[in-house]
Order: structure tokens, then sequence, then C-alpha cells
């Protein structure tokens, strides 16, 4: 029994290292961008970043040197701070990181923000082969042209929450696709450009119609739409702390339980034999 009660003590004291170890470990941020990663040439777009409710300062780097610093206006359990972009230029296109500090402690850099700026170049055209409506199970070929010299080109879909497609080619590119089904439904526009960040207008779009399937599918928007991930795992990592020391606590109490109860029976048979010899005299020595 000792040794039991000092292997769980031994596991109580080992998990609040542990959870002193992993406190010392921030996660990393959010970040994302509104109105959309894919911003116009001399428009407003804000970039966000959010940690966990702890954080008292947040760090904007670009292409990876610091870009700013800021405070949460009010800290609490949504902790999130934004980093406005009054114009969008070719300058201010590129990756973006952010951290963000509790105490003494930086956080793990965020998932890279690419902001790529439009309107850079002239506006290329989009054609889709064979025809834009089409069976279920049929190939197409979207065709991207841009007359000006360029080297990359983008097809996007709108609404769509991957990346753009991208190909290479000097004035036009082409984009496979296929056997389609009605999740390639949709509106698409591609764009030109010399570089993943700097992008040129947009092409008139194209709406391609799948003809087939009963379903459809429904696509989420690029622009990030959960309010509080990194508050959701740090919650979680809680719980489970405190699921594990609740555990061991219910542990220690039921092995002490049982220990009171094992050394009560000795003294209860104890009791016993002596009220038994009480009463083997008292009738010994009662006449008759």
């Amino acid at each position: 029994m000792p040794s039991t009660l000092a292997a769980l003590l031994f596991l109580g004291l080992s998990l609040s290292q542990r959870t002193s170890t992993q406190k010392q470990t921030l996660s990393k941020p959010v970040i994302w961008a509104k109105p959309s990663f894919m911003i116009p040439k001399g428009t407003l777009v804000i970039i966000w970043c959010q940690g966990t409710h702890e954080a008292v300062e947040y760090q904007l780097h670009f292409e990876g040197g610091l870009s700013a610093l800021k405070r949460p206006e009010s800290p609490g359990m949504v902790n999130r701070v934004k980093f406005p972009i009054p114009s969008m230029t070719s300058q201010t296109a590129g990756q973006y990181r952010c951290f963000y500090r509790s105490g003494e402690l930086w956080s793990e850099p965020s998932d890279p923000l690419d902001l790529v700026v439009t309107g850079m170049y002239d506006t290329p055209t989009l054609s889709v082969q064979p025809r834009p409506e089409v069976t279920s199970g049929e190939n197409v070929t979207f065709r991207c042209r841009l007359e000006t010299a360029t080297s990359t080109f983008f097809l996007l879909k709108e609404g769509r929450s991957s990346r753009p497609q991208r190909r290479y080619g000097n004035i036009q590119a082409e984009f496979p696709m296929g056997p389609v089904s009605t999740a390639h439904r949709g509106t698409y526009r591609c764009f030109g450009s010399y570089n993943k960040h700097t992008w040129s207008f947009p092409s008139e779009p194209v709406k391609l119609l799948v003809e087939g399937d009963a379903g459809d599918t429904t696509f989420a928007p690029t622009e990030h739409t959960s309010s509080d991930p990194v508050l959701w795992d740090h919650n979680a990592q809680n719980l489970l702390r405190i699921g594990l020391v609740f555990l061991v606590l219910v542990a220690l109490v039921w092995l002490l339980v049982e220990d009171w109860l094992h050394r009560k029976k000795p003294q209860d048979r104890a009791s016993r034999a002596s009220s038994q010899e009480c009463r083997r005299r008292f009738n010994t020595k009662s006449p008759g």
C-alpha cells in the first residue's frame, strides 16, 4: 500500500511539472486578412492576428522583418489585434507572419499569410474548352491569355477556400480539369503575374455549368471564418490537464479510504474479541 501511494504521488508531481512545462510553450497565433488575401491596388486591407487570452502584445512581421507592434485594446477571452494597410501596393504585397507575447515569452510564428495585390498589369482573357456547359465526367481546359509579357498565370474559382491554381507560360497557360463533377461548378477568373504577390487585373468571369450529379458542393469563403480556433485549442488543453489531475486525486482518495478500512478491520476484530472475553468472564462469575 505505501508503495502504491508513493507511485501515485509521484505521478501527481510529474503531471504538475509537465503542466507547468506546457505552459512555457505558447501555441502559435492565427493570422488572416479581410476582406481577402487578394486585394485590388489602392484598397484597404486589414490583417488580423489572434492569440490566446493571455497575450499582452503582438508583432507583425513582413518578409521576415518586424513591421508593427500592437497591444490588444481589451484583453480577454477573444484576444486579437488588427494591423490595417490603408492602400494596397506592390510594396505592401508579400508574406506576413505574426507573434504574440505572454509575460516574457513569445509564441511560435503563425502560419504565413500571402497578401496579393491585383490590378498591376493589363486584363487577361479567359476561355474554357470544349464549352462552358458540360456533363459530369467530361474533361475541360481553361485557357488564360495575356498579351503583355508575363511568366505566371493563376486560375481562381470564386468562393473557393483553396489557393488558386498556378501555371507557367509566356503569353498564355492552360488549366486542364477533369473528370469534372458538380463540385467544379462555379465562376472562374484568371490573372497574369511576374511574381506570386503582384497580379494583373482579373479577367472577365467565366461560368462553368456541370450537369449529371444529384448533389452539389458548397465551398467556404477564402477568409478566416472560425472566430476562436486558438481559444478552443487552449481550453481543450486546460480541460485535459484538469481531467488528469482529477483522476489522480480520485485514485488517491480511494486508496486512502481502502487503507483506512484495511486498518479498521483488525481493530474491529480486537474489539469483538475483547467484548466476548468480558462476557465469558461475567458468565463465569455468575452463580448457578
